[in-house]
């Protein structure tokens, strides 16, 4: 289950992007190998490793 959407847990770039802080990523609990821009995880989509 998804945790709900709280302050703090996205903003949106000037493009109209939603983007996700570090803070939603690690209270979401796992890392969904989309290349997000602050993933906690480590995931580095170009070589689909994870480098942390």
């Amino acid at each position: 289950m998804k945790p709900k959407l709280e302050e703090g847990d996205f903003y949106k770039t000037p493009e109209g992007y939603i983007v996700f802080t570090e803070q939603y990523l690690l209270r979401r609990g796992y890392c969904c190998k989309s290349g997000c821009r602050h993933c906690p995880y480590g995931y580095d989509k170009k070589t689909d490793r994870f480098i942390k």
